[in-house]
């Protein structure tokens, strides 16, 4: 018994299927943050310092901390999600990466599979045999498999898109992280704000006015 396999379902994003989306949008945005990541890094390696040890007396020594590379935190997250959090010593961020990754699996394993059932149930009723009998005769009528086989296919492919999206954010969040981790916030960053008076006009006429100071030790 020979099965039509030519059945057409309707794409449901914009008129485009999840492929083109990956294809026009995902790829390139993706592409670009590799070459912003290579930018980056060709800067850093010019200014990156590495440990380094200069004696000063037979028993003392000067030691430059080193600095921390927010390249590397973004490689590491390229090559396993989290890593790159982990470097930054974020670690609290690694069980949400995994568990958003777990349920996203999860969904497109599950409507992949349901898809497969009634996309088959339908391909059986419609191939003309009256021998063959699908296990969904007298529940569902043509359209509604039609429309199971849809929704579980949309719902599929949605998980696989907010997959590659997390990838994605994963790598931008080490990488933002990466680039704050040495910025400065100790007390010795000070804002005030106090009243001043501030001369305005032709005739340069008093005025009250605010001033913001910023002082950095």
């Amino acid at each position: 018994m020979k099965k039509n396999s030519s059945v057409f379902f309707p794409f449901w994003i914009f008129g485009l299927n999840p492929t083109n989306l990956l294809i026009r949008y995902f790829i390139p945005f993706f592409l670009a943050l590799l070459v912003s990541v290579g930018n980056s890094f060709a800067q850093e390696f010019e200014t990156e310092l590495d440990t380094v040890i200069l004696p000063v007396m037979a028993d003392t020594a000067i030691v430059k901390k080193k600095k921390h590379s927010p390249f590397k935190a973004t490689i590491m997250s390229v090559a396993l999600p989290g890593l790159g959090q982990i470097y930054n010593g974020k670690w609290w961020k690694v069980p949400i990466i995994y568990g958003g990754f777990g349920g996203l699996i999860y969904s497109s394993v599950f409507n992949d599979l349901k898809c497969r059932t009634y996309k088959e149930a339908y391909l059986t009723r419609i191939d003309d045999d009256p021998t063959t009998i699908d296990q969904f005769e007298g529940r569902f009528s043509d359209a509604n498999l039609r429309e199971l086989v849809s929704q579980y296919q949309r719902n599929r492919d949605l998980s696989l898109i907010f997959t590659g999206v997390l990838y994605v954010l994963n790598i931008v969040d080490a990488t933002v992280d990466g680039h704050l981790k040495d910025f400065d916030v100790s007390d010795d960053l000070s804002l005030k704000i106090r009243p001043t008076i501030h001369q305005v006009g032709p005739g340069l006429i008093p005025a009250p006015a605010l001033a913001l100071t910023l002082r950095l030790k």
